[in-house]
């Protein structure tokens, strides 16, 4: 089964209006970046799909197609594909476990080994927001099924009033602090924590910068609420674990990559969820099956592109259940791209 030919749009998908940050923070404008959705093809008709993740560049995209053509693509190795590993590895690979998929009659969780479930915990989601704001969107996510949030925020925004206002409208509400390393310093994380133990907070993801290992072994020490690291490599995982820092892990990059980085969680005794982008369909309905192929992926994951962004660019979207996402048992991804939106985002 030969790769023949492989189409790439370059695509901007607007945010909706109001779904990231209230207005005195702005716009966040990482919807502005471009991302590629890419489309393989086969000299027997099988086809897949893939997404990269924001910021990738034409010059990588190019050079992961140049390397395929005419590849036979039931002879790859999946876990080690035969291309250049730059930003666009990780859309390839979501392209051709999804050929090779549709090929051979699987679904993609099994060619990563195997479900251990068929549902994903999800969380809502929301960017930095005011207390009024931040309450109505908490309301949305909780009358749509989701029992928890994860909010972008920063040490100088009114934190406690945030996660009162969320504890107001949605009580049981589990709340995700991550505020991408803008608390600073851990004395300052650990003041904050102090002040927000009494509300339902799940877990401080990434508070301070990750370079110092020997601050999250302190704040673990210290403070009462779990802390998690986002992690994209093994070697980071393996030094995570190594110095005991955290309670959980929120793990990124590649499918093949994130069920070998759960292997060492689980080995760890660590539970993991899936971050995102606030991605389009297809690279979410990647996340899906890799959270269902990681045992040790107990944690609600952040697969919410679909309910803020204008378009998810497939023609069904992810269905969701009392806040988890459904697993596709169909061969491939299961899901089929929207060529007509497709071509409404492109740009040159």
């Amino acid at each position: 089964m030969k790769i023949t030919q492989i189409d790439c749009h370059k695509v901007i998908v607007p945010m909706r209006p109001g779904t990231v940050n209230s207005p005195r923070w702005g716009n966040p404008g990482f919807d502005e970046v471009p991302k590629f959705i890419i489309k393989v093809h086969t000299d027997e008709g099988v086809h897949g799909v893939g997404e990269t993740y924001r910021g990738v560049t034409q010059e990588a995209v190019d050079a992961g197609i140049t390397s395929l053509i005419g590849t036979d693509a039931l002879a790859i190795n999946l876990s080690d594909l035969p291309i250049p590993h730059n930003g666009a590895y990780d859309a390839l690979e979501i392209a051709l476990f999804d050929l090779v998929g549709k090929a051979v009659g699987w679904p993609v969780h099994k060619l990563l080994g195997g479900a251990h479930r068929d549902r994903v915990l999800t969380d809502y989601w929301c960017g930095r927001k005011t207390p009024e704001d931040i309450a109505r969107t908490a309301k949305e996510g909780w009358d749509r099924g989701f029992k928890g949030i994860k909010m972008k925020c920063a040490l100088e925004d009114p934190m406690v009033e945030r996660v009162q206002a969320i504890a107001e409208v949605a009580p049981e509400m589990r709340i995700t602090v991550d505020p991408n390393c803008r608390f600073y310093r851990p004395a300052a994380a650990l003041e904050l924590a102090r002040e927000m133990e009494s509300y339902n907070i799940e877990v401080f993801e990434d508070p301070t910068p990750k370079e110092d290992l020997e601050w999250y072994v302190f704040m673990r020490r210290e403070m009462k609420i779990p802390l998690a690291l986002h992690l994209s490599s093994p070697d980071a995982v393996i030094a995570a674990v190594q110095k005991d820092c955290v309670d959980c892990f929120n793990f990124g990059g590649g499918m093949v990559q994130f069920v070998k980085m759960a292997f060492i969680a689980e080995a760890a005794g660590k539970p993991i969820w899936h971050g995102s982008g606030v991605d389009l369909g297809i690279l979410d309905m990647a996340y899906v099956h890799a959270c269902a192929a990681a045992k040790a992926c107990t944690m609600a994951s952040d697969i919410i592109g679909n309910f803020f962004r204008e378009d998810d660019l497939i023609i069904n979207p992810i269905q969701f259940e009392d806040g988890y996402a459904i697993v596709p048992q169909t061969p491939g991804l299961g899901v089929e791209l929207d060529e007509d939106a497709v071509q409404k985002y492109t740009v040159d």
